[in-house]
């Protein structure tokens, strides 16, 4: 029998505040900006290895495969099983119910 865990992350969403101190435009920026730096520059989306790499060196080494898995197949719109740019706005964008 597989042991099941769940965990709970206090989480504060400050896209919001962002966007109406800096607005839309300065946020999607960066969002984008996110994007790049987590992106397997050869393939220009981000895939396993890419966030595996990145995630470690932004002090998240810690991530076990299965999170990467599961991050990644949140927001894989087309099973590609990578995150194109559209994916990964999408997906920082749903994440932040205080934007909708």
């Amino acid at each position: 029998m597989e042991e099941v865990i769940d965990i709970v992350v206090d989480f504060e969403d400050y896209f919001p505040s962002m966007m109406e101190k800096y607005g839309a435009e300065w946020l999607l920026g960066e969002v984008c900006n996110g994007f790049r730096l987590l992106m397997d520059a050869e393939k220009g989306v981000i895939t396993f290895e890419s966030l595996k790499i990145k995630s470690a060196m932004l002090g998240l080494g810690d991530m076990e495969d299965d999170e990467i898995v599961c991050m990644l197949s949140e927001g894989d719109l087309d099973g590609d099983g990578a995150l194109n740019q559209l994916e990964f706005c999408i997906l920082m964008f749903r994440l932040s119910p205080g934007l909708v």
